[in-house]
């Protein structure tokens, strides 16, 4: 199987050379030439198989130019009880009867990223040496609290490899910014930016693509990657979850084998969906994908009318890791929903680009609907979820997972669509204890994050995670602060390349 890109169709290269650079040169996503299927059989097979057995089926459908040896190499490392909490890797679990709902977030940060950048070093690595990649890796990131975390985590100390991470100054959780600030590692380096997560991911893509930095990095013997989930290498570890939590609600009896579920995902960049979507059409019996958003919802608006546009307020919210407005894997969506028209896509991007917004086609808006239904709800019915969902079901949400909670109870309400539903669980409520506890006391408290965190434990029954209690003993390491357009030259100038 080869990949292209979203902007150029007659690009093929291999899944290791798409995984190695992250973004193609023309600014475009890499996707696979064609969705690999499953067959009810084989899926079936799925259910006498732990994680990382399943995730090596997915993964060889994938990525046909590893061996079997080398796809077993990278998920027996990332997917043990070393790195995360559970033997089960994503845990299901039952608050209510209509859903079961998928926590994502027993890695090594408390959110759902780690499902994938635990083993993108590995997949990382393993492509380099596969390509005879002999320059150092230089890994940018742009996060909106998560992202940044999980890969500073998963790409510490890896040999031959620079990690860069850029996070919105008042815009990620004071955990979320400890848990960065405090990173350990040789190769990190962490800088908030006076701007939201939109100018974090526009800086990254157009350092990127600049032929003039990449010159001065060759020069250097370094090269550019992403940790984002614009590299394939993020994407494919997320559709591995919805294959195995299917088989495994048909396992534990919540489904008969071969019924149709539906999923609801919080989502700002539509990576999580999209790779729902995927598995959907894989041959996963997935009915409806709902699409959960916040009051940033632009999402939910595209889906609705078929216009996506930027040009609107933003908001900075309790459920931070959704406050976006440019979602980049919403390209490789509207790719396979155009069949492919890279000049279609060229145009409608570069329309995002310059004018912030475009219209699909009657066509395209069809096909999205079909599979897709948007929804959102406020940070007031976040916390009331959140709140609501403690009293009656004894399930403490953080302020993503609450998100989906409304958007999917919202849908159910409308439609009496009573499909049993996965509800995808982003992220621990301790990275969000503040906002958690207003939500379930009806009080802000002025309490430290630490005696937050403690409280939350007493209120919820929850254990707290060990490697959040760690951060409390941890020095700060990065606390720069730097104007948007400076990006370029801070990165230039912590890897050491001056003119």
């Amino acid at each position: 199987m080869y990949y292209k890109s979203t902007r150029d169709s007659s690009l093929q290269v291999t899944s290791a050379t798409a995984i190695a650079q992250g973004i193609s040169a023309d600014g475009g996503l890499f996707i696979p030439s064609e969705i690999p299927k499953i067959s009810m059989e084989e899926l079936q097979s799925l259910m006498e198989m732990n994680y990382q057995e399943r995730a090596n089926v997915v993964f060889g459908k994938f990525l046909t130019d590893f061996t079997p040896e080398e796809i077993a190499y990278c998920t027996s490392h990332a997917y043990s009880v070393k790195n995360f909490e559970t033997e089960q890797i994503a845990e299901l679990t039952k608050a209510f009867d209509e859903a079961n709902i998928l926590e994502l977030w027993h890695g090594p940060t408390c959110a759902f990223k780690d499902m994938a950048l635990q083993i993108l070093p590995y997949l990382l690595t393993t492509s380099l040496k596969k390509n005879g990649e002999d320059k150092k890796v230089v890994i940018l990131v742009a996060t909106s609290g998560d992202t940044g975390k999980a890969a500073l985590e998963g790409f510490k100390d890896v040999p031959d490899t620079e990690i860069m991470v850029f996070y919105p100054e008042q815009g990620v959780s004071t955990m979320q910014k400890r848990q960065m600030a405090t990173q350990e590692g040789g190769n990190v380096t962490v800088c908030a930016l006076k701007g939201n997560f939109d100018d974090c991911q526009n800086g990254v893509k157009k350092i990127f693509t600049d032929k003039n930095v990449k010159e001065k990095l060759a020069a250097a013997g370094k090269m550019f990657s992403s940790a984002n989930s614009i590299n394939w290498g993020r994407l494919a570890p997320q559709i591995v979850y919805y294959v195995s939590a299917y088989v495994e609600m048909a396992k534990r009896g919540e489904i008969t084998f071969g019924d149709v579920i539906n999923v609801v995902v919080p989502t700002g960049n539509f990576g999580n969906i999209l790779a729902a979507y995927y598995a959907k059409n894989m041959g996963v019996p997935i009915g409806k994908l709902i699409c959960a958003s916040n009051i940033n919802k632009v999402l939910t608006d595209f889906i609705e009318t078929g216009t996506y546009d930027r040009n609107r307020e933003f908001y900075a919210t309790c459920s931070p890791s959704m406050d976006i407005l440019i979602s980049s894997n919403l390209e490789r969506l509207l790719y396979l929903l155009t069949d492919g028209d890279d000049k279609q896509i060229q145009e409608w991007f570069g329309k995002l680009s310059t004018e912030g917004k475009y219209t699909v086609t009657e066509e395209v808006k069809a096909k999205l609907q079909k599979d897709f239904v948007g929804g959102f709800c406020d940070d007031a019915e976040t916390k009331k979820t959140i709140h609501d969902f403690q009293e009656k079901y004894h399930y403490t949400c953080d302020t993503h997972t609450a998100v989906a909670v409304k958007v999917y109870l919202d849908y159910l309400e409308k439609t009496n669509d009573k499909t049993k539903t996965l509800i995808a669980s982003t992220a621990s409520p301790y990275k969000f204890s503040a906002s958690v506890l207003e939500a379930i006391e009806g009080k802000r408290s002025e309490a430290d994050e630490y005696e937050q965190v403690a409280h939350l434990a007493e209120v919820s029954g929850l254990p707290v995670p060990q490697s959040l209690a760690d951060l409390k003993n941890k020095p700060v390491r990065f606390s720069e602060v730097i104007e948007k357009e400076a990006m370029e030259d801070y990165v230039l100038n912590k890897l050491g390349i001056t003119e």
